[in-house]
Formats: C-alpha cells, sequence, structure tokens
C-alpha cells in the first residue's frame, strides 16, 4: 500500500512541477510582453503605446497561480515523508504491542483505559492515513478531475506561444531626396509607424480576449490542486479518525450497556 500511495504522490508533484513550469513560463512571457512599447512620431512629436499593459491583470492571476503550485508541491513532498515516517519499523511495532494489548484486555473480559485506545487510535492514523488518504484522493482525481486538469494544462502550456512580441519597422528615407521625395518619405513613415501601432493594439485586444480563457482554465487548476492537496485529505483524514475511533469505542459502550 505504500508503494503504490507513494507512486500516486510522485504523479501528482510532477502534475504539480508542471504546472509550476508553465506558470513561471508564462509570467516570463507576459512580462516581456507588458515592456513592448509602440512610438508614433509625427512631426517630432512622440506618442507611446504600451498595448502590453492590458494583461498585467492575467500576469498577476499567473503569478499568484504559480506560487501556489510551489506551495501544492511541497505539499506532495510533506505526504510523502509521512508516509516513510508511518512506515518505520518503531511505528509499526508500537501499533503491534498497542493492539495486542487492547485486544488481549478486551477479549479477556476487561475494560482496556481509554489512554490505550487512543494510543491505538493515533498509531494507526500515523501508519495508514496518509496512504490511505492518498489513494483516496487520487480516485477521486482520476474520476472527476483528471479531464478538466488535462484540458487547462494544455491550455495553459500553449499560452505563452500565443503571446507574441511584436517590433513594427521604423523605416527612414534615403538620404539623397528632394523636398517632394523627403515629405513623400515622411508621409510614408507616419502612415507605417501608424497602422503598426493599429496592428499591435488590435494583437493585444485579441491577446486580452484569449487571456480571459486563461483565466478560466487558471481557476480550474487552482481548484483541482486545493482539492487533491488540501480538502479532500483533510476530509478523508477526518472521516478515518472518526470510523477508527468508532471502532474501538462501541464496542466499550456496548459491553459497558451488558454488564449493567
Amino acid at each position: 500500500m505504500d508503494s503504490t500511495a507513494i507512486k500516486q504522490i510522485d504523479t501528482g508533484l510532477n502534475r504539480a512541477l508542471v504546472s509550476y513550469a508553465a506558470a513561471r513560463t508564462l509570467n516570463a512571457v507576459i512580462s516581456v510582453a507588458q515592456g513592448t512599447e509602440v512610438a508614433i512620431e509625427p512631426g517630432g512629436v512622440g506618442v507611446v503605446l504600451t498595448p502590453g499593459q492590458a494583461l498585467d491583470p492575467i500576469n498577476d492571476l499567473v503569478e499568484r497561480f504559480s506560487a501556489l503550485m510551489l506551495v501544492a508541491c511541497v505539499a506532495f513532498g510533506i505526504q510523502k515523508i509521512l508516509i516513510h515516517i508511518g512506515g518505520f519499523w518503531i511505528i509499526s511495532l508500537a501499533l503491534t504491542i498497542a493492539a495486542f494489548g487492547w485486544a488481549w484486555l478486551y477479549f479477556g473480559q476487561k475494560k482496556p483505559p481509554v489512554w490505550l485506545t487512543k494510543i491505538l487510535v493515533i498509531l494507526l492514523m500515523i501508519r495508514f492515513a496518509i496512504p490511505l488518504v492518498t489513494l483516496g484522493t487520487d480516485i477521486v482525481f482520476q474520476k472527476f478531475m483528471a479531464t478538466d486538469y488535462v484540458a487547462s494544462q494544455q491550455a495553459i502550456n500553449a499560452a505563452p506561444g500565443q503571446v507574441t512580441e511584436i517590433n513594427p519597422p521604423n523605416p527612414s528615407p534615403p538620404m539623397d531626396q528632394g523636398i517632394i521625395e523627403k515629405m513623400k518619405g515622411k508621409a510614408n513613415v507616419l502612415w507605417n509607424q501608424t497602422t503598426s501601432a493599429v496592428d499591435m493594439k488590435s494583437h493585444f485586444l485579441k491577446l486580452k480576449q484569449t487571456a480571459e480563457q486563461w483565466a478560466e482554465h487558471i481557476i480550474k487548476l487552482i481548484v483541482i490542486f486545493l482539492l487533491q492537496t488540501l480538502i479532500i485529505p483533510v476530509l478523508l483524514i477526518w472521516a478515518l479518525y472518526a470510523v477508527a475511533k468508532g471502532a474501538f469505542e462501541l464496542p466499550l459502550k456496548r459491553s459497558h450497556v451488558a454488564d449493567n
């Protein structure tokens, strides 16, 4: 059981690392795009456009997402360490002694002390809780979240390729020209700068619309990893503790009622 649980943890850790790397890559590409400037200089009067700033909200979300993925990686690592601790021979030996002592008292028509029952429950949780929780969480993931994870991760992986920096050309007219040719050349330069600025602005507006889809996929990934590393494990641990505690307390209550 431990080896299977560790394999599932390694798989989850790999997913978190892939998401973290994709988030950092997207963050870097968006940061470069945000610094893109489009300069228009009609008659020496400069106008600078920064359409990449439209991506600032999604970049903030990506930064928070990457931080969460780092926390998820740490959570998977902690689970792996706890499994190794629970499988240590001293824990197994203590659990065996506690279980034998509890059973000897119970079947010997003696009521096991409360402290022994508590120790037995705690040792059972240390030994089996994390492996069982890991396997249970993976079952839930495969059943309900795997499809959404694959689709969202693919979208985030493809996102950096959609963020392209466009550097519009800034041609200058030849030096040996007459007055009319120079005026025409300056007019052409101005026209090229204007059309390039419009093209870049439309590009970033389209990119902003695409970024809204990225946000949806990022939110899905955040929900998936929160469920997998926090919410579902906590619920399963609570359920296992309740079951283990009830399994040992119920026979004692029945025997107490029978004695009365």
